[in-house]
């Protein structure tokens, strides 16, 4: 037994467009190919926007999912799916729109209230599903319709309350409900009309005043409100003006009030009566007309010098009949001062303030608008200085001056001069501030200030005050005497110079080996300081600089340079003879040797001829130095030296057994350790200085 689906059809019956309230019917089929003719069962499921809504067994083709009524909740999209012998296979999906919304019923709480109390409404679809939008309508008599809006996720009625207000007496109500269908708003037929009968719980209040008309101030005024209740309680009756309250009673049905009328009284009165949510007013207009107008203070003058004379006049236009009083105003209450029409005074700064005037006629007071008086102490002279403290400023950096007067009245105007150019203005109460950035190294032109505020007596100008401009250091360079090699023992002068720069100049020099170590440091009104170190030795090798600075407080550091500490000539010279003459002593002890052992194999014969010999050469010899006085100091011993030197390069080598053996004297300074060219005494040695015989 062999089957297989051809394919799935799903459609709606009579139209995929159904009208509310109208029979609907989902009809699925399955088309299937049988190898025999032979029984099979069919699992028919019908989903709508993916939920199930219809399943059937049957052994048929066909399903059909039967709607009666349609209502709009069954609109979406709808699709099948059939399952036969462990084979599944789905239709393609079908949109179904159910056109058109049940009539909503409309249900009132209760259908005669009072003012102020509230109708409740229930508005309701029992054949819809959610989400719904409820719309529900107040109507009065001759009006536009009141609306209220609620949205209903998940139930198919809501409920609301409507105020009933005042002035409201027959009111009419009614919903109707919309829903959210292909991609637009669906709307239901209005609900049933509903009527609600409203009845007053008191009736709008009454206001009078008396006297009614012709209110002048002074003259007494009294007001009445009243109304007719149904019941007494919790009713309440108030009395405003311009939004103050300025009585009230409760349970009560008269209201009365009264007050001394003043020009302040005019205006717009309300009366209103309250009870529960009810709410009733009535307003009436009052015209107070005017006894006498506001008084009038003069001054004999707003601005003066401290121990000056000021008058202040009080006067009411038209009217001279009434009581006067001046008083000075104060933020903690007004300060009288006299209870007369004029008042004349000698004045100081602490004067200074805003006075009044008082009228009191019938019993109405009235008050003057304020007047301001202002009492001038004079500007001390200022005093100018650099808010740094010193008088000096660095090149390339800005002078910030300040100008200050001890005492005078404020506003007080600072005027800045440099030289006889005004620079700057300020009005402040005590001090300004004046900042120059255009700072010249030559600029000779002195600063001051003038103070002056309203008092009589003028401006005043502070001394002048002269700025020293620092120049800061540039260029610090050091170099030394000898450079860079010196001998053990020898003095070495150190100079530190700058190209530029203020002074005095601090002049510092140091070394650096592993670490920086201060070797010198001077103060001096010079661009330059020289450092003499009288003795340098092997410790003092390494690397030098100098720093300079002066008042700018920038250290300027100079290239380094190297001194090497070598050791001196005679230092040298003793290391070489510590050497060379234990090497000399040797080569002579050989030699001797070597001649011993000769002429001890020569014999007497020998001995002999070398005796006569010698003796021939010493009687020579000093026949020679009787007869010629052939003496040498040291140039004559360098000079001779010379002169073998080339005697012997001219004889190529003269004849050993022919040389003259002398002596000469020779000065030899003794080495100071410390300082090597001082003499220290004269010693005798003698040179064998050997001459050619001819």
């Amino acid at each position: 037994e062999v089957f297989t689906f051809n394919k799935v059809e799903i459609e709606v019956q009579p139209s995929f467009k159904v009208k509310n309230g109208d029979p609907m019917s989902v009809v699925c089929h399955a088309d299937i190919s049988k190898s025999t003719d032979f029984q099979l069962k069919h699992n028919f499921t019908i989903f709508k926007d993916g939920k199930v809504v219809f399943t059937t067994v049957s052994d048929k083709g066909d399903a059909r999912y039967e709607i009666p009524v349609a209502r709009s909740s069954d609109t979406g999209v709808y699709e099948c799916t059939v399952e036969a012998g462990g084979k599944t296979k789905s239709s393609n999906s079908l949109r179904v729109w159910v056109k058109g919304m049940t009539k909503p019923i409309l249900t009132v709480e209760k259908k005669e209230v009072l003012e102020g109390e509230v109708v409740k409404l229930r508005c309701e679809l029992p054949e819809e599903e959610p989400p719904l939008y409820f719309y529900f309508w107040k109507t009065k008599m001759n009006s536009t319709p009141k609306e209220k809006d609620v949205f209903e996720p998940y139930r198919n009625f809501s409920v609301v309350e409507f105020a009933v207000e005042e002035g409201d007496n027959i009111l009419q109500f009614d919903c109707f409900v919309k829903r959210y269908v292909q991609s637009e708003f669906e709307s239901s037929e209005h609900s049933n009309k509903t009527l609600v009968t409203v009845r007053e719980p008191f009736i709008k209040p009454t206001l009078s005043v008396k006297p009614s008309s012709n209110i002048t101030e002074g003259d007494r005024i009294q007001f009445e409100c009243s109304t007719v209740v149904a019941r007494m309680r919790d009713i309440e009756i108030i009395l405003q003006k311009n939004k103050t309250i300025l009585s009230s009673v409760r349970d009560e049905k008269i209201l009365k009030y009264s007050a001394v009328a003043t020009l302040e009284d005019s205006g717009e009165y309300l009366c209103k009566v309250e009870q529960g949510k009810a709410s009733k007013t009535t307003k009436l207009n009052v015209d107070v007309s005017e006894l006498f107008p506001k008084p009038i203070l003069a001054a004999s003058m707003n601005k003066l010098d401290e121990n000056k004379e000021l008058t202040l006049s009080c006067s009411v236009s038209g009217f001279r009949k009434a009581n006067f009083s001046i008083l000075r105003k104060n933020s903690n209450g007004d300060v009288w001062l006299k209870n007369s029409r004029n008042l004349t005074m000698r004045v100081n700064v602490n004067d200074t303030g805003s006075y009044i005037c008082k009228a009191e006629v019938k019993g109405i007071v009235k008050e003057s608008k304020p007047v301001r008086i202002n009492v001038y102490a004079p500007v001390s002279k200022p005093a100018l200085s650099v808010v740094s403290g010193l008088p000096e400023v660095v090149l390339g950096k800005p002078l910030r001056l300040i100008c200050r007067s001890a005492t005078g009245t404020p506003p007080i105007t600072f005027t800045f001069y440099k030289g006889n150019e005004v620079k700057k203005t300020v009005i402040n109460d005590t001090y300004a501030m004046f900042l120059d950035e255009n700072i010249r190294q030559n600029d000779k032109r002195g600063y001051k200030c003038d103070a002056k505020n309203n008092h009589s007596s003028g401006v005043k100008t502070s001394n002048i005050l002269n700025i020293t401009v620092i120049v800061p250091i540039r260029n610090a360079s050091l170099g030394s005497v000898p450079y860079g090699v010196v001998e053990d023992g020898s003095e070495t002068a150190f100079l530190c110079s700058v190209s530029e720069g203020s002074w005095p100049i601090l002049f510092r020099i140091f070394r650096k080996t592993d670490h920086e170590v201060l070797l010198f440091e001077k103060s001096e009104n010079a661009d330059r300081v020289m450092w003499r170190k009288e003795a340098m030795n092997r410790q003092d090798t390494g690397t030098y600089y100098c720093i300079a600075s002066n008042r700018a407080n920038v250290d300027v550091k100079s290239h380094p340079i190297t001194i090497s500490v070598i050791l001196a000539s005679w230092q040298k010279g003793i290391i070489a003879a510590s050497v060379l003459i234990p090497i000399a002593g040797a080569v002579i002890f050989t030699l001797w040797w070597f001649l011993w052992k000769k002429k001890k194999a020569k014999g007497p014969s020998m001995e002999m001829s070398s005796s006569a010999l010698a003796t021939n050469m010493t009687s020579e010899k000093l026949a020679r130095q009787h007869n010629d006085g052939d003496y040498y100091s040291g140039s004559g011993y360098i000079e001779d030296s010379e002169n073998h030197m080339k005697s012997t390069d001219e004889s190529k080598g003269p004849d050993l057994e022919s040389a003259e053996v002398e002596y000469t004297e020779v000065e030899v300074s003794t080495l100071d350790p410390h300082r090597a060219p001082v003499q220290k005494g004269t010693e005798t040695v003698y040179s064998e200085i050997r001459k050619a015989n001819n």
